[in-house]
């Protein structure tokens, strides 16, 4: 199957690219969160909208992208497809670098595609409120900006953490009109629990996913919104991967090696599914997934069923996974800071189509200190990993003398982000973590996990 088999109108795909039609085996179902009973979509459309619900089990290769989100999309899309020629002649290697740069998007990150989509169909269910979660503030900023346009409010529980790191990210979610809790808080029974314990709790991204579920059940009008993890916010990504392959495709490139930084999974995914379809097919393309050392959940984690929250309150999937009651430790890219995977990169990785490195956040953040200095761009610290890892496969080529076509997801900018910069080049980050703790290793050990 070919990607480009699908239409687009100027270069904006008409239609969103589900890779669970293609692939080789199919993914282990979900679970109900508590029964060892499959997955029922009403059991999801308790908590989101329905027609995300039944996006979640679709298996039809193409879905449509519905004309309001096209139009919305027309603001910043197609994004552009760049060459990073400076950054190559810097590092003389043979190599083209290519990067998607999804941070021409309003709120600086590829997250607005699915933050569109999820409002559009809140909206056309009827519903007045979508409530979610936000590791680094770029989900929160779009779901904030995407319920502005389609007449919902959006309350958002951000990780402590990154609401200490990230005001103005705070400020971008408030100006979109939305509602922004530090998460671990006081409005949930899951959040007043955990600040019992300690008032000052920093939080994670799966700590808020539970508090923001558990406030969605309670509130009349209300549903969840989630920007990765689940198939649903993958499908919509592949935007992406499309329009890249539309562009390479001008340019008369074929790639060689693909690259996304990788949390939950939704900016690698969005560029790499519609690729692994041409990888299926035959094309030798590796796909590489960048990860924190700090928070190895692919390198490290075990291939099991777990919640996608840290209170058990979600379906159960099968993913790579450190607990979801593990809280990862402290580092710039917030965004990151997440104990599992999405089901469908799981199960890539499981079945070898997907590698995954894990990087020091210092060297991230060198990468992207070169990419700022070669090409002008700043990248999201969790974007800084993509870079690391595309500057690594360069400079294999560079020994290698190997002319290959490397294309990584830029997923968003880093100008919210001074703080993380500012300490790195000051050499006071007290956050950037080389290698995991021997607290990390011993708990990964009695768990289980590699």
């Amino acid at each position: 199957m070919a990607i480009s088999s699908h239409s687009s109108v100027d270069g904006l795909p008409v239609a969103w690219y589900n890779l669970a039609a293609d692939l080789p085996q199919p993914a282990p179902p979900m679970f109900e969160p508590s029964r060892d009973e499959p997955l029922r979509p009403s059991s999801l459309a308790a908590f989101m909208p329905a027609a995300l619900a039944e996006q979640e089990f679709s298996t039809q290769r193409w879905i449509d992208i519905p004309p309001e989100v096209l139009e919305a999309y027309r603001s910043w899309r197609p994004t552009p497809l760049v060459r990073a020629v400076r950054l190559e002649k810097y590092l003389r290697t043979p190599a083209r670098i290519y990067f998607k740069d999804e941070s021409r998007s309003p709120p600086g990150s590829h997250k607005l595609n699915t933050a569109v989509a999820q409002a559009y169909y809140a909206r056309q269910q009827g519903l007045q409120r979508l409530v979610t979660e936000s590791g680094a503030g770029q989900w929160g900023c779009s779901l904030a900006m995407a319920c502005s346009m389609f007449g919902l409010s959006c309350k958002v529980f951000m990780v402590n953490l990154s609401c200490q790191q990230r005001p103005y990210r705070r400020t971008l979610i408030r100006l979109w009109g939305g509602e922004v809790i530090a998460s671990p808080s006081l409005q949930t029974a899951v959040g007043r629990r955990l600040l019992s314990r300690d008032q000052d709790y920093k939080g994670s991204i799966g700590i808020a996913i539970a508090e923001a579920v558990e406030n969605a059940l309670g509130e009349a009008g209300a549903a969840y919104g989630c920007g990765s993890v689940y198939n649903y916010a993958m499908l919509h990504q592949t935007v992406i991967g499309l329009e890249a392959a539309e562009q390479l495709a001008a340019l008369d490139e074929k790639p060689d090696v693909i690259i996304g930084c990788i949390g939950g999974g939704s900016n690698f995914a969005g560029l790499a599914f519609p690729f692994v379809s041409q990888r299926l097919a035959g094309q030798p393309i590796r796909f590489l997934a960048a990860e924190p050392r700090a928070c190895p959940t692919l390198t490290r984690g075990r291939y099991r069923y777990d919640h996608t929250d840290a209170a058990g309150l979600t379906p159960r999937v099968k993913m790579h996974t450190l607990g979801h009651t593990y809280v990862p430790r402290d580092i710039y890219a917030c965004g990151l800071r997440y104990h599992g995977c999405a089901p469908l990169v799981s199960h890539l990785v499981n079945l070898g189509v997907v590698e995954a490195v894990a990087l020091s956040e210092s060297a991230a953040l060198k990468a992207a200190q070169l990419l700022a200095a070669t090409e002008g761009i700043i990248a999201a610290p969790e974007s800084a990993y993509a870079v690391r890892a595309a500057i690594n496969e360069a400079v294999r080529c560079r020994k290698q003398q190997s002319s290959e076509c490397i294309v990584f997801c830029l997923s968003g900018h880093g100008l919210c982000d001074m703080e993380a910069y500012g300490a790195y080049l000051s050499k006071q980050s007290k956050t950037v973590a080389e290698k995991p703790s021997l607290v990390d290793l011993l708990r990964w050990s009695k768990l289980g996990y590699t």
